[in-house]
C-alpha cells in the first residue's frame, strides 16, 4: 500500500495488486537479483525504458548503470535537461552540472560502490514518482577532490538521494550525504575542513545568508500544534508529524518514552549509532543546545506499508535555528544555520522502531565559520 503527501492517494496499490510485486531492497536482496528482474512489468511505467519494470527497478538499476557501470553519460537520458538537484549548502541546476559534479566524486573515489539499502517510495506515471534512495557508499580515495590530494584510504559513508521522476527523468531532487564521515575517515579535522570551505567564499549556487527570526513561534505565542489532515483513527503522517512537532518545536522530550521503543536505534551523520532512549534524548537535546531557537519544518513525506505492518517513512525536513549555543559544533557564533535533513523511519504498532537520518554537519560548520 503506497500513500504520498501533497497529493491524492495514488492508484499504486490497485496497479500492484494486477501487475505483481513491486521490487523490495529493504529486506537486503541480493544483487544478482536486482540487476536481472526479468522482463514482465510489476506497474504501469508509461514514457520509461522498456527495460525497468517498475520504480524501485528503476531507481535501483539506473544509478547502477551511471555510477558503477561508469555511464556517466546515462545522465542525458535520465535527468531532465533542467534539473535542479537540492544539496545541504545551496543547488546544482541543469543535468551537465549534474554531470559535471558526478565525475569529480567519481574521479575522487573511482571504485565508488553503492549499495542499495532501501527505496521508499509513492505516486504514478500520469503524475510523477517521488523516490527516497538510502545508499550505502565505500570508495577509496584515489583521485584529487575538494579536500585536497589523494590519501588512498578506504571510506564507508551513507546517502539519501529523494528523486522527482517523471518519464525515465529525474525532474528535481534531495540530496544528503555524510560528508562529516567522509572527512573523518580520510583523517581530516571536520573544523579545519569547514574553515577552509568557508574562507573560499560562497560558491556557486549555494543559498545566501538567512535572515530574520526563526519562526518556530509568533511573538510571545507558543509554537504551533499540529492541525490533523485527516480523521481517521490513525494516519501515518498524522502520527509522524505531531510527534516530531511535539518533540521538536514543543520540546515534549518525554514523547520520547510514549512513542519510540526502548531498544530505539537511529543511524545518523557522522556515522553515529545511537542506541536507546537516554541516548536518544541526548541526541536530540544535542541540537536544541546548539540551536535554542531551533524550528523543525517538515518538506515532504511519504511511505510504504509492508505486508507485516510495518510503515516505512521517509521525511524531508529543515532544521533553522541561531547558533547560541556549546556544543560539539563549537563556540556560539550568533550565525543562523539550514539544516536539510532526511529521514527514513521504521513504525509499527504506533510506536517507531528505527531510523537513519542524514544532514551534512561539514555545511553546517561551514555557515557556522562564514565571515558573512
Amino acid at each position: 500500500m503506497v500513500k504520498k503527501a501533497e497529493q491524492t492517494d495514488s492508484s499504486a496499490p490497485e496497479v500492484e495488486a494486477s501487475m505483481g510485486q513491486i521490487t523490495l531492497v529493504h529486506d537486503h536482496t541480493d544483487i544478482a537479483r536486482l540487476m536481472n528482474p526479468g522482463t514482465e512489468r510489476h506497474q504501469s511505467l508509461q514514457g520509461f525504458d522498456e527495460d525497468y519494470v517498475d520504480i524501485v527497478d528503476y531507481i535501483v538499476r539506473s544509478t547502477h548503470k551511471i555510477w558503477e557501470e561508469w555511464g556517466m553519460g546515462r545522465i542525458y537520458t535520465h535527468y531532465r535537461h533542467n534539473a535542479e538537484v537540492h544539496l545541504a549548502d545551496g543547488y546544482i541546476y541543469s543535468r551537465e552540472a549534474m554531470l559535471t559534479s558526478s565525475i569529480n566524486f567519481l574521479s575522487a573515489f573511482p571504485d565508488r560502490r553503492a549499495y542499495a539499502d532501501d527505496v521508499i517510495w509513492a505516486g504514478d506515471d500520469q503524475q510523477g514518482f517521488h523516490t527516497s534512495h538510502r545508499i550505502t557508499g565505500i570508495g577509496t580515495n584515489l583521485g584529487y577532490s575538494v579536500y585536497g590530494p589523494p590519501t588512498g584510504r578506504t571510506i564507508t559513508y551513507r546517502t539519501i538521494a529523494n528523486c522527482f521522476v517523471f518519464e525515465n527523468r529525474v525532474c528535481e531532487e534531495w540530496l544528503v550525504r555524510d560528508y562529516l564521515a567522509l572527512v573523518q575517515q580520510l583523517g581530516l579535522n571536520p573544523h579545519d575542513v569547514a574553515k577552509k570551505l568557508a574562507r573560499q567564499g560562497v560558491p556557486e549556487g549555494a543559498r545566501p545568508a538567512a535572515l530574520g527570526a526563526v519562526e518556530r513561534g509568533v511573538g510571545q505565542n507558543p509554537p504551533a500544534e499540529y492541525q490533523p489532515r485527516s480523521s481517521a483513527d490513525f494516519d501515518i503522517e498524522d502520527f509522524v508529524s505531531q510527534i516530531l512537532n511535539e518533540v521538536w518545536n514543543w520540546r515534549l522530550f518525554n514523547k520520547l518514552r510514549d512513542y519510540f521503543v526502548p531498544n530505539y536505534i537511529c543511524y545518523t551523520a557522522g556515522d553515529r549509532q545511537i542506541y536507546g532512549i537516554s541516548d536518544y534524548f541526548a541526541y536530540v537535546m544535542s541540537f536544541i543546545v546548539a540551536f535554542p531557537d531551533a524550528g523543525m519544518s517538515l518538506d515532504h513525506i511519504y511511505w510504504n506499508q509492508d505486508p507485516d505492518g510495518t510503515y516505512r517513512v521517509a521525511v524531508r525536513w529543515r532544521l533553522t535555528g541561531t547558533h547560541r549555543g556549546y556544543s560539539h559544533l563549537g563556540e556560539p557564533s550568533g550565525k543562523r544555520v539550514q539544516i536539510m535533513g532526511i529521514t527514513h523511519y521504521w513504525i509499527k504498532d504506533g510506536k517507531f522502531l528505527r531510523e537513519w537520518t542524514l544532514y551534512d554537519e561539514i555545511a553546517a560548520l561551514t555557515q557556522i565559520y562564514h565571515e558573512v
